[in-house]
This record gives C-alpha cells, structure tokens and sequence, in this order.
C-alpha cells in the first residue's frame, strides 16, 4: 500500500532524529510571523490552496524543473487565497527548500503538506516557513493526532486535518479540527471518488472550514463542490501541468461564483 510504505519512511528518518526539543523549539519560533491560513479561506467565496508540486507517486513526473517562487507569485497573481508546498523528498521530490523560496516569494499563507508523524515534523514546518500543517488521520494514533494538533496550535499555525470517511471526520472533530480537508484520492490505492466529498460534507457540523483535496479538474468539478458547502479546494496537479498556472488559478476561483 502507497500510504502504508510511505509513513513507514517517515517514521523511520523520525526515529533517527537525535535533535532535542528545544533545539527544535528555537528553530521554529527563529521564523518569520505566522500568515493567517484558516481566516484566508474562511472568507465568502471558493478559496483557493494552489499546490507546487514536482510528482507523485500515482502519476510520476508532474513539473520536475519547477521553480516554486516563479510559481507560488503565478499563484499569487491568479488570486490563489493560499499554497500548499509538498516537502517530501523521496515519494513527492519535493523538498523543505521549495517550502522556504516559495513562502518569501509571495504573501500567501503557506500550509505544508508531508507526512507529519512527529512532534518533530511540526517544529520543522514552523522552522522552513509554513503557516498550516497537514495531518493525515488514517496515519496516526488518535493521541498523536490531538498532540501534533495542540502543538501546531501552540505554535500559531493552522491545522489542516485530512479525513477519507465517516470513521476518520469523527476523529478528526474528536481531536479538535476546525479546518478539514476531504481527500478525494484514496492513498491507500490513489483510486479517486467524487463522491466522497458530497458524502462527507454533509457530516460536518457548522464551523468547520471544509476543504476539498484532489481530483479537481475544471469549473464543473469546482461548481459541484461550492454547492455541496465547501470552503475552498486544494488543487496540485492541473495547476502545475498548466502552461498559464495564473489564469489557471483565476478560471477555479471564477467557476464558483
């Protein structure tokens, strides 16, 4: 299983980790102000999180030679409310590097999305720039969940909780969330099912930033998921295939309203 392999790496480079807390700590706090993430997609209308990403494990090479602070000011430029930088290394080729050069590139908040196992992962999202961090329910303990969320929290970044069903959305409200992202990818089998956002939007209690995740193509796509009450769509590979990723951007946030 994708998802299986990849937080097994992760928690193994964790486990190697010999930096202390409070080296960890002072890194994180060393950074710049945190930029509003929530309250920037919270505002009437689709939000939109523009993705740089260079590939992924389901689709291989998606923009290999990207260049994240051309990309994230295109972003900008297009009207996106926020990014999202993907910083793993070996299944995604991103890196903490495209995080760091597309943040100071743009005004954007910037969530990063890894494979956050632990307390370390937090910190270093603080460190590298980020405004939000991703938590992937189906990859943690319900304890860790809770743990990492308060900690982000404690350091002023958002939290951007990822469920796939029923059974997650409830943990994720258990544990706190205020901004839940619905993957439309399973990445168990990276398989993607339109429906489950219509589903589980349904299940969300007013309050919550609800957050569309991949499989969002065009305006027909964006028109369906603004009526079923989402908040915003995060969207990665049609921005970065795209050969004019600004008005990209623009025709996601147009087809909504």
């Amino acid at each position: 299983m994708f998802l299986d392999r990849i937080v097994a790496a992760h928690r193994a480079a964790a486990a190697r980790d010999t930096r202390t807390l409070d080296q960890l700590e002072r890194a994180a706090l060393a950074g710049r102000r945190v930029r509003p993430f929530r309250a920037a997609l919270a505002a009437p209308g689709m939000g939109v999180i523009a993705e740089i990403k260079r590939r992924s494990p389901s689709k291989g090479e998606l923009a290999p030679d990207l260049v994240p602070a051309v990309l994230a000011k295109a972003y900008e430029d297009g009207g996106g409310d926020c990014l999202s930088v993907l910083t793993d290394v070996e299944f995604f080729g991103g890196s903490p590097e495209d995080l760091a050069e597309a943040s100071v590139a743009c005004d954007l908040p910037v969530l990063r999305k890894d494979f956050t196992v632990a307390e370390a992962d937090v910190y270093d999202a603080r460190a590298m720039g980020a405004d939000a961090v991703l938590l992937i329910v189906s990859a943690l303990s319900q304890p860790e969940l809770c743990s990492f969320r308060q900690l982000a929290n404690d350091l002023d970044m958002a939290v951007l909780v990822e469920v796939h069903d029923d059974e997650e959305l409830q943990r994720a409200l258990d544990a706190g969330a205020k901004m839940v992202g619905v993957n439309q990818r399973d990445l168990r089998t990276f398989e993607v099912d339109r429906a489950r956002a219509e589903r589980l939007a349904e299940a969300m209690p007013p309050g919550i930033v609800k957050v569309a995740e991949s499989g969002i193509r065009d305006a027909a796509d964006v028109a369906r998921l603004a009526a079923c009450g989402y908040d915003a769509i995060l969207v990665g590979e049609t921005l970065v295939t795209s050969p004019d990723p600004a008005a990209a951007v623009r025709m996601l946030k147009e087809s909504a309203s």
